[in-house]
C-alpha cells in the first residue's frame, strides 16, 4: 500500500521541584547525556470546566525508565499523567493510554490538540494564531477518564540510556516498539495502582498500528486486559492489499477532497459529501477493482469507459487517467488537482494549500498542512511543559526524532488486534478517520475493518465514524466537539455493568 506515514508524538529530565521523585543529584555520572534522567516527575494542580462542571486535576509530568532483563535502565520514557482529583474511587476510573506516531514524533498532538485538558491556539479550522499559546480544553474527556500521553524512545523528550551500548533494535521497529512499551505500561499501570480500572489505548497515525499491536501483547505478555481500543487515522495495520486493490482504494478519498475543492461535475457538487460518496465506494468496489485486476485483458471500450468515472469523482481529466493506466500516484493528485490554479493540496489534510517552486512535476514540494500543524504544536508545547507544567530542562523537545533504520517486518498488528478481540469478550474498537486524509485515508481504514473480521463476528464489538477535515480531524473545531463526544460515549459504553461476566 502506498502510503508515506507521517512521523507523530513526549520526555527525560532536570527538575526543580520538591514533588521530584529524583533529582539531578541523583543522576548517574556516567551517563552519556548528563541532561537524561530516567525516573522523575513534577506534579501541578489546576481544574477546567467540561460539560459545565468544574473538574479538578493534577498533571505529572516526567520519565519513567525502560530497564533491560537485568534491570538496568537502558532508557528514559517522558510522560504526563492527568488524574481527575475529586474521584479517588480509582477502581471505577476508567484510564486512557495515548499514543501518537510516526513512528518519530511524541504525544503532543491529541495531548494539546484533541483530549487533553489544555489546548493550543488555532483558529476553527486548525490554522496558527498569534500570539503562541493555550487555553482550556472545554470538551477535554477527563471528565469522564484519566489520561496518560506517553512518548515512545528517541521522542520529545524520551531518550535511550547507556549510548551505543544499547542498540536501536530494542526499540526501533513494529515490534521492538511494541514489547517494550507494554513491559512501560504495566510499571506505569503498577505504580499508580491502576491495575483496577478500566484501561483505555487510543493511537493516532503510526499510534494505531502500536496500540494495535498492544492490545494483544498486553494481554498475553502482561495479563493485562483492556476495554477499548480507539484508532485514530489508522495505517494499513500489516493488512496486505498490494496491487490493484491498493490502487484503487484510494478514489474515494480523491472524491471527497475533489468535492472539498469544487472540482467535481454540477450534480455530483450538488449533493452533500456523505450523500455522495457512497456512489464512490460502491463504483470502487464493484466497478474498478475488478477492472484493474484485468489489466491488459481489459478491452478498450470497459477502460475508456472506467477512466471517464474515475474522471468523474476524481476531479482528473480522463485523458491523465488513461495515461497512468488508471492507476493515479497518490503524489501525483496531490500536484495535479489543482495545477492549473497555481495550488497543491496537502498530504495528511487535503484541504491545506501550497505553492511549489514549478507548476510541473509529479509531486509537492513540501506538505503544507505538516508545516501548519508544527507552526502552531512546537512553541505551544514548549510553552506548556515549562511554564505551566513546571518541567524544565535543557533537552531538544523532539517534534521528529530519528528512529532509523526502523524494522517493520512481520506487522501482524491488524491480526493481533482481532486476536485480541477474540480472546477478550469485553475488548470494543472505535476509529475515527477524516475524509480529506491522504496519509492514512477513510476508505482504506473501513476496508481495514471488513479484512480484521472476514466473519462478521466481531462487527457488534467495532465501528467506524468520518470527520469533514483530514489526519488530525480534531483541529477543527466542530470535529473536535464531535470526536470528543464520540470517545466519551465510546468510553461509557465499553465499561459492563457492575459483576456482568465477561464471556460469549
Amino acid at each position: 500500500m502506498k502510503k508515506n506515514f507521517l512521523f507523530l508524538m513526549l520526555t527525560s529530565l532536570f527538575l526543580g521541584s520538591s514533588i521530584a521523585q529524583k533529582t539531578a543529584h541523583d543522576a548517574d555520572d556516567n551517563a552519556p547525556n548528563p541532561m537524561v534522567f530516567p525516573d522523575s516527575t513534577v506534579t501541578t494542580k489546576n481544574s477546567i470546566i467540561i460539560k459545565g462542571q468544574t473538574v479538578p486535576y493534577t498533571a505529572t509530568a516526567g520519565t519513567q525508565p525502560v530497564w533491560d532483563e537485568n534491570g538496568k535502565p537502558i532508557a528514559s520514557v517522558f510522560f504526563t499523567y492527568y488524574q481527575r482529583s475529586d474521584v479517588q474511587d480509582k477502581a471505577h476510573r476508567p484510564l486512557v493510554i495515548s499514543f501518537n506516531g510516526g513512528p518519530g514524533t511524541p504525544s503532543v498532538w491529541m495531548e494539546i490538540g484533541y483530549t487533553g485538558p489544555r489546548i493550543l491556539n488555532i483558529d476553527d479550522e486548525g490554522y496558527p494564531l498569534q500570539p503562541y499559546g493555550l487555553h482550556d480544553n472545554n470538551n477535554s474527556i477527563l471528565d469522564v477518564a484519566d489520561i496518560v500521553y506517553v512518548d515512545p524512545v528517541n521522542t520529545g523528550y524520551s531518550r535511550k540510556i547507556g549510548g551505543s551500548t544499547v542498540p536501536d533494535s530494542k526499540f526501533f521497529g513494529v515490534n521492538a516498539d511494541i514489547r517494550y512499551l507494554a513491559e512501560w505500561i504495566n510499571t506505569f499501570v503498577t505504580r499508580h495502582d491502576r491495575w483496577a480500572s478500566p484501561k483505555f489505548l487510543i493511537g493516532e497515525s503510526y499510534g494505531t498500528t502500536r496500540v494495535s499491536g498492544l492490545a494483544l501483547e498486553l494481554q498475553e505478555s502482561q495479563w493485562m486486559y483492556l476495554n477499548g481500543v480507539v484508532l485514530v487515522s489508522p495505517t494499513d495495520l500489516g493488512i496486505k492489499r498490494d496491487g490493484p486493490v491498493s490502487e484503487a482504494l484510494y478514489l474515494p478519498y480523491y472524491a471527497a477532497t475533489a468535492w472539498y475543492h469544487k472540482m467535481l461535475p454540477a450534480d455530483l457538487q450538488s449533493k452533500d459529501l456523505t450523500d455522495m460518496l457512497p456512489e464512490v465506494e460502491d463504483f470502487t468496489i464493484n466497478q474498478l477493482i475488478p477492472a484493474m485486476v484485468k489489466g491488459n485483458t481489459l478491452n478498450d471500450a470497459d477502460k475508456k469507459m472506467i477512466a471517464a468515472k474515475m474522471s468523474r469523482y476524481s476531479g482528473l481529466n480522463e485523458k491523465t487517467i488513461l495515461q497512468h493506466n488508471l492507476d493515479i500516484p497518490v503524489d501525483f493528485y496531490w500536484k495535479e488537482l489543482l495545477r492549473d490554479k497555481g495550488f497543491t493540496i496537502g498530504r495528511l489534510d487535503s484541504r491545506y494549500l501550497g505553492i511549489d517552486r514549478e507548476d510541473a512535476g509529479d509531486g509537492p514540494d513540501y506538505n503544507a498542512e505538516l508545516n501548519s500543524w508544527l507552526h502552531s504544536f512546537t512553541p505551544a508545547i514548549q510553552i506548556y511543559l515549562r511554564n505551566e507544567l513546571k518541567y524544565k530542562t535543557d533537552l531538544k523537545y523532539n517534534m521528529f526524532g530519528s528512529v532509523y533504520p526502523w524494522d517493520d517486518k512481520n506487522d501482524n498488528t491488524g491480526e493481533n488486534l482481532r486476536q485480541a478481540m477474540a480472546e477478550n469478550p469485553s475488548l470494543h474498537l472505535m476509529v475515527q478517520s477524516g475524509y480529506y486524509d491522504g496519509a492514512c485515508d477513510f476508505f482504506n481504514a473501513k476496508y481495514s475493518l471488513w479484512q480484521m473480521d472476514p466473519s462478521g463476528k466481531l462487527k457488534n464489538r467495532m465501528s467506524w465514524h468520518g470527520f469533514r477535515s483530514g489526519h488530525m480531524m480534531y483541529l477543527r473545531k466542530s470535529d473536535l466537539v464531535v470526536a470528543n463526544e464520540e470517545l466519551r460515549d465510546f468510553i461509557k459504553q465499553s465499561i459492563p455493568a457492575a459483576n456482568q461476566p465477561s464471556k460469549y
